[in-house]
Order: structure tokens, then C-alpha cells, then sequence
């Protein structure tokens, strides 16, 4: 990846700042505003989604696939997380702080129990019980 060593860890600081930088080159802020890029994340996750439309349940690690469609995956993943980090930037949400804090709240809410098996999970918010 550019301006980062090989094995170096991305933050989202840098994928922040890369994403400004991209925009700013090309003079899209004027584009950049949160409903914009709302609309624009929803659309990457229409394309995220149509890569497993058809596929059924995939296993962890998806076995199978061909490296093509894996290199495609990432690149949808990759565009929906770039879309994420350019919202939050743009409405002053600091994500990596407000992730760890949901984290926290989640886990509040759905505390560890002796019995920790997901068909126990009980979904409150939906109305659903089973996984979350």
C-alpha cells in the first residue's frame, strides 16, 4: 500500500487522512457531504451484498472461492470502510473512540453468562431470539 511500510498497521488516522487528501485533489469536498456520502456508503453495501447474494451460507475463511472474487471482496470491503471513515470524518465522529465505547455498551447489555451458546441470546431490540 502507499505510504505505509509493508507489515505497518493502517489506522483509521491514515485511511482519514489519505481520503482528504484524495478529495481534496480532485476538488470532490464540495460533494462531500453526509447525506452524500451516506448515500454513497449504502451503495457499496448494495455492491458488498450482491458478492454473496447468490452464494448461500459461506463458510469462515471462504473456502472455495476463486482469488478473484476474494481480491473483489476486498476491494468492496475496502470501499465501504473508506465511505465509513469519510462520513464519520466529516460529521466530527471520532469512530475508532465511538467503536471501543459501543463495545463497552454492548457489552453492558449483553453480559457474559454461564451458558453462552447463541440459540441463549435473546435479541430485545427486534424481537428476535437467536443470534445477534
Amino acid at each position: 500500500m502507499t505510504g505505509t511500510l509493508e507489515g505497518e498497521s493502517v489506522t483509521l488516522d491514515l485511511l482519514k487522512k489519505k481520503m482528504t487528501e484524495f478529495a481534496k485533489e480532485r476538488d470532490w469536498e464540495q460533494f462531500h457531504s453526509p447525506r452524500n456520502l451516506l448515500l454513497a456508503l449504502v451503495g457499496e453495501v448494495g455492491e458488498l451484498s450482491e458478492i454473496f447474494q447468490w452464494k448461500g451460507e459461506v463458510p469462515k475463511g471462504l473456502p472455495g472461492w476463486k482469488e478473484e472474487e476474494k481480491v473483489h471482496l476486498g476491494e468492496e470491503l475496502s470501499d465501504v470502510l473508506l465511505y465509513l471513515v469519510q462520513l464519520s470524518d466529516i460529521c466530527g465522529i471520532d469512530l475508532g473512540k465511538a467503536a471501543l465505547r459501543k463495545v463497552e455498551l454492548n457489552a453492558v447489555k449483553y453480559p457474559v453468562s454461564k451458558k453462552k451458546s447463541q440459540t441463549s441470546i435473546t435479541c430485545t431490540d427486534n424481537n428476535v431470539t437467536g443470534s445477534c
